[in-house]
């Protein structure tokens, strides 16, 4: 059997061990936003997270929620993601969800399309130590420079992937938090199974975002 290797980044913040590409339990977060208004902090609406292990899609890993926000949703965020806020009536915090996502990404390759956003609402639990990151924004840049943009509608168009998330997230459309979440979580699959990299160490992946 293959050695794992050591990577930084448990939720205690100590060391834990990462096997193979192929072994590797990864998860795509994505969160949804209340916009930001003039003089106040945005806020997360919505959040979801999708797993994976190795080349296969979880679904039954699959979560979204709407989340509890005292912010005003602005006209543009909503036009976005048609996000009200009708919606988060009875939502939980994302306070209240944490050992639910504790749980999800701890020990886990975390996955987002534009990691900063995601990064910066997960502050909300201090010291979490969640990662390694793969950002599929840096991944696609370095692996489809031509395209126009790195919009994931883009990307997906480009990869032939858009029918396999709609049926996987058949609720959902760009800028649901879950939909998106499945959309990073196959381009990361997609990437991994063209570089053939599956039986590859994670080290070698991460060092492509």
């Amino acid at each position: 059997m293959p050695e794992a290797m050591t990577v930084l980044g448990g939720p205690d913040g100590r060391p834990y061990s990462m096997p193979l590409i192929r072994d590797t339990d990864f998860v795509a977060i994505d969160f949804e936003s209340a916009g930001a208004s003039r003089g106040a902090t945005d806020e997360p609406v919505q959040i979801a997270w999708a797993g994976m292990r190795g080349l296969e899609v979880r679904p039954a890993s699959f979560f979204a929620s709407y989340l509890h926000s005292e912010a005003p949703i602005t006209w543009s965020a909503q036009k976005v993601h048609g996000i009200t806020r009708a919606h988060l009536l009875g939502a939980p915090t994302l306070g209240s969800l944490w050992p639910r996502v504790r749980g999800a990404l701890a020990g886990r390759v975390v996955v987002a399309h534009g990691a900063g956003t995601e990064k910066r609402f997960l502050r909300a639990f201090p010291l979490h130590g969640f990662g390694p990151w793969l950002d599929t924004v840096s991944l696609s840049r370095r692996f489809l420079p031509q395209l126009p943009d790195h919009a994931l509608g883009t990307i997906c168009e480009a990869l032939g992937l858009t029918a396999e998330v709609t049926a996987l997230v058949p609720e959902g459309r760009w800028h649901h938090a879950l939909y998106d979440a499945v959309a990073s979580l196959l381009i990361v699959r997609r990437f991994i199974a063209d570089l053939g990299h599956e039986d590859g160490e994670i080290g070698e992946l991460l060092n492509f975002s």
